[in-house]
């Protein structure tokens, strides 16, 4: 009997403990499928407007930027990032659409002037298929929330009609911060009804922003374009010319506390700034407090390099602004994701705002349909991958007498680059040893300033035949 007891016990512990080790596979193998299925990230891109490659403290600046330098310190710091164009509008095309702004249908290659009653047959169109649209398709809310510029003149080019849910802000290339108008026209906008607001433009935008996440559907990932028109000059109206003015609207407050910057148009530009800095502060704030921090992947960019005649700084590089030297399409970048960037890190390799549609969507896990895309998926690279500088890329600015702007061209092939300037003739720059662009190499490298210069013309041919296309 004492035996028979002995066996069936020893067998039922033999059967418990390879009960218990089958089941602990089990749930081993079903924590590491629920790690593998993780919900794709929300995704928050920050796009701001003429902030030069020196006007954010981690890259420079003499005035303090606390919340966009943590972006920097607990994420990923680019210091060879280029946006899309030197110019608003095809800036914004490229980012939204990981296309070159060549291949536009509207050949976006300038600002769309509100004024100009031409321009409002421009903008971007149904065939152009944008990031939000794409996202959409794995079920992420969308919104842009501040400035716009890719149509003003139909409502076909409203955002509504480009992939976002939701949006907020105005349409035309800037604003008046206080009033909220174009110069004497209003242009202020929730889901394209006409709003009367008051208060400062970037506040508005960083308060309807928290409030648009507060009010979000919390079981669906978002995708928020917070758009700032800061630091670009505001539309003000003079009355006594009956016309507008581009003006520094910096709100008093933010005066004081640089004032301690002597030239008058950078002290301005710099509080508005500073301003911006505090809205994206109440931004992360809420993040935080909301506790969707660590699923949120953060993008911080400028639309272009700054514009000196504003008070913009571009530092050392070279022009800016509406030029395709550096300090035009060079900007600052900053990249934060809780658990897969690693804090306080740094890329020094070229890449730009093209590549973010491609990565956007392998990130959310949905596949992009567009047979052509401009940008490289650059996830890795966000992962710790140092990249590979082995790339070309191509701008074009397209000339516009109302703005005394000519028609330019640009291409970089891995550190070489060639530019077309309408008033400096053509260059060839070794950007490795000279990033400033001080020294040009057409006559001393004539090889490689051929073979870039006919590579520049073959990619603008193929892209300006592509745009005829759609």
């Amino acid at each position: 009997m004492s035996i028979r007891i002995t066996i069936k016990y020893t067998r039922f512990r033999q059967l418990t403990f390879v009960s218990c080790v089958v089941f602990l596979l089990i749930g081993i193998a079903g924590f590491s499928t629920a790690l593998n299925a993780q919900a794709p990230p929300n995704i928050l891109v920050i796009f701001t407007d003429d902030q030069g490659f020196k006007d954010v403290g981690c890259y420079g600046s003499e005035f303090p930027t606390p919340n966009m330098d943590r972006l920097a310190r607990e994420g990923m710091k680019f210091n060879n990032f280029y946006a899309a164009s030197a110019i608003c509008t095809p800036s914004r095309f490229g980012f939204l659409t990981g296309k070159n702004p060549s291949r536009s249908q509207d050949r976006l290659l300038s600002a769309l002037m509100f004024e100009d009653k031409s321009h409002g047959k421009f903008g971007i169109h149904a065939s152009e298929t944008t990031l939000p649209q794409v996202l959409k398709k794995v079920g992420y809310q969308t919104a842009l929330l501040g400035k716009w510029h890719l149509g003003h003149g139909d409502p076909s080019f409203s955002p509504l009609q480009h992939g976002f849910d939701y949006s907020y802000g105005h349409t035309a290339g800037c604003v008046d911060y206080f009033t909220m108008d174009y110069g004497n026209t209003p242009d202020w906008y929730r889901n394209d009804i006409p709003i009367d607001e008051t208060g400062y433009a970037t506040d508005l935008i960083s308060a309807e922003t928290i409030s648009y996440l507060e009010n979000r559907d919390k079981q669906k990932p978002f995708f928020v374009f917070l758009a700032y028109n800061a630091p670009h000059f505001g539309k003000g109206w003079d009355d006594g010319h009956d016309q507008s003015v581009n003006l520094l609207q910096p709100h008093p407050r933010d005066l004081e506390r640089v004032k301690y910057i002597e030239d008058p148009s950078r002290r301005k530009y710099a509080a508005m700034v500073v301003s911006l800095d505090d809205g994206i502060g109440k931004v992360l704030d809420y993040l935080d407090k909301a506790g969707i921090a660590e699923n949120t992947l953060i993008i911080f960019m400028s639309d272009h390099g700054g514009d000196p005649n504003y008070g913009g700084s571009n530092g050392s590089l070279r022009a800016g602004k509406a030029t395709l030297f550096e300090g035009g399409i060079k900007v600052p970048c900053m990249v934060r994701w809780p658990g897969k960037i690693k804090p306080n890190v740094e890329n020094n390799t070229p890449s730009w705002a093209i590549d973010w549609f491609p990565t956007l969507t392998s990130i959310a896990g949905v596949k992009a349909t567009e047979s052509v895309l401009d940008g490289q998926n650059i996830q890795k690279m966000l992962g710790g991958d140092a990249g590979s500088a082995k790339r070309e890329m191509y701008w074009e600015l397209g000339s516009h007498s109302q703005l005394e702007r000519g028609h330019w061209v640009a291409y970089r092939n891995e550190n070489w680059k060639y530019v077309n300037s309408p008033t400096e003739g053509e260059w060839l720059f070794n950007l490795q040893a000279d990033p400033n662009e001080k020294q040009n190499l057409k006559d001393k490298e004539a090889v490689m300033f051929d073979k870039l210069k006919l590579k520049c013309s073959t990619l603008g041919e193929a892209y300006n035949a592509y745009s005829k296309t759609k």
